[in-house]
C-alpha cells in the first residue's frame, strides 16, 4: 500500500498564497524564497561541518591506534609511559567520535522531519526521472565535433535562429521545453558564430539580441557542468533562478554579456581586416605587370618629376626628364616601369597601366646620348 503521509508535510508554494493588495507580491515571494534558500544553505553548512569533524576525529583515532600497535610490537620498557598516554588519548577520541556520530544522527532526524518545498521537491527528481545522466564519454576529435556540429545545424538551424530572436525569459523557457534538443553545445556554438556574422554585416542591434540568448545558453551549459547532469535536465532551474535573481547574480550575468559582446566586436573587426587584406592582395595580383611588379607601388616610388610625366601622359616631358637624370638611376626607374606595366613598350597612345601614360615607350636608343651608360 502506498504511503501518502509524506505529502502532508510540505511547505505551501509561494504562488498559492493570497496577499494584501498593498503588498508587493513579487518582492514578498522573492524574500520568502531567499530566506528559505538561506535556511537550507545554513543547514547544509552545519551538516558538512559535523561530517568534517567526525571524519577528522576518526583519522586521529586511527593514527593513535597505529602508534599504539607500533609500541606494542617494540615492547620496550622505555615506551611504557608513552603507550599509556596513547591509550588515554585513544579513549578520549573514541568518546569524541561517539559524540560526533550522535550529533550527525540528530541532524539526520531533523533533516527527515524538515518540510519539503519547491526547491527540494524539484531539485533532483526531474533530472533523474526524465533524463539518464550518462557517464563521461571519451573526448571527441576535432573532426568528429565538426561533423556533429554541421549535421546538427543542417537539421535545426531554423529553430536555433528562432531561439536567438526571443527576448522574454518565459518565452525562452517555453521554447526550450518544447525543443529540449536545442539545449546543447552545438546551439551555443552556432549562436556565437551568428553574432560575429551579424556584427560584420553591421547589424549591431540584432547582434546584441542574439548575444543575450547566447549567454543564456552558455549559463545553462555551465550550470549543467557544475551539477554534472544533462543540460536538458537543468535549464528550468536556470530560468527559475534568473527570474528571481538577486542584484549580484544579475550583475554577473550582465557583466558576462557585455564582455561577450566586446569579444564579438573584436572578432568581427579581425575578420573584416583579414577580408580587406585578402581583397587588396587580389587586386594587387591583378595589377601586376609582365615583370611581376605592382604599377601602383612602382609609381609611388618614382621621383616626383617622373610621376608628373606619367600624370600628364607627356612622352616628350618624360624624355627630357630622363635626359637630366643620372643614367644608372634613369635606367633603373624605366626598367621598373616596364616590369610593372606602367610603361608599355611600343604601345599606341592611350595604352598602358593605371598610372601609365601616353604613347610608346622610349627605347634606350631614344634616350639622349649624353644620358646613356
Amino acid at each position: 500500500m502506498v504511503d501518502y503521509s509524506v505529502w502532508d508535510h510540505i511547505e505551501v508554494s509561494d504562488d498559492e498564497d493570497e496577499t494584501h493588495p498593498n503588498i508587493d507580491t513579487a518582492s514578498l515571494f522573492r524574500w520568502r524564497h531567499q530566506a528559505r534558500v538561506e535556511r537550507m544553505e545554513q543547514f547544509q553548512k552545519e551538516k558538512e561541518e559535523l561530517d568534517k569533524g567526525c571524519r577528522e576525529c576518526k583519522r586521529k583515532l586511527a593514527e593513535c591506534q597505529k602508534k599504539m600497535k607500533e609500541l606494542e610490537v617494540a615492547d620496550a620498557a622505555s615506551g611504557k609511559g608513552e603507550l599509556e598516554k596513547l591509550q588515554a588519548e585513544a579513549q578520549q577520541l573514541k568518546n569524541e567520535e561517539k559524540s560526533w556520530e550522535n550529533k550527525l544522527e540528530e541532524l539526520k532526524k531533523k533533516e527527515k522531519n524538515m518540510p519539503w518545498n519547491v526547491d527540494t521537491l524539484s531539485k533532483d527528481g526531474f533530472s533523474k526521472s526524465v533524463f539518464n545522466v550518462k557517464p563521461e564519454e571519451k573526448e571527441e576529435t576535432e573532426e568528429q565535433k565538426e561533423k556533429k556540429h554541421k549535421t546538427f545545424v543542417e537539421r535545426y538551424e531554423k529553430q536555433i535562429k528562432h531561439f536567438g530572436m526571443l527576448r522574454r525569459w518565459d518565452d525562452s523557457q517555453k521554447y526550450l521545453s518544447d525543443n529540449p534538443h536545442l539545449v546543447c553545445e552545438e546551439t551555443a556554438n552556432y549562436l556565437v558564430i551568428w553574432c560575429i556574422d551579424l556584427e560584420v554585416e553591421e547589424k549591431h542591434a540584432l547582434m546584441e539580441q542574439v548575444a543575450h540568448q547566447t549567454i543564456v545558453m552558455q549559463f545553462i551549459l555551465e550550470l549543467a557542468k557544475s551539477l554534472k547532469v544533462d543540460p536538458r535536465a537543468c535549464f528550468r532551474q536556470f530560468f527559475t533562478k534568473i527570474k528571481t535573481a538577486d542584484q549580484q547574480y544579475m550583475e554577473g550575468f550582465n557583466d558576462e554579456l557585455d564582455a561577450f559582446k566586446e569579444r564579438v566586436r573584436g572578432r568581427a573587426k579581425v575578420r573584416i581586416e583579414k577580408a580587406m587584406k585578402e581583397y587588396e592582395e587580389e587586386e594587387r595580383q591583378k595589377r601586376l605587370g609582365p615583370g611581376g611588379l605592382d604599377p601602383v607601388e612602382v609609381y609611388e616610388s618614382l621621383p616626383p618629376e617622373l610621376q608628373k610625366c606619367f600624370d600628364v601622359k607627356d612622352v616628350q616631358m618624360l624624355q627630357d626628364t630622363i635626359s637630366k637624370m643620372d643614367p644608372t638611376e634613369a635606367k633603373y626607374h624605366m626598367q621598373r616601369c616596364i616590369d610593372s606595366g606602367l610603361w608599355v613598350p611600343n604601345a599606341r597612345p592611350g595604352e598602358g597601366a593605371e598610372k601609365g601614360g601616353g604613347g610608346g615607350e622610349p627605347t634606350y636608343e631614344e634616350i639622349p646620348r649624353e644620358n646613356k651608360e
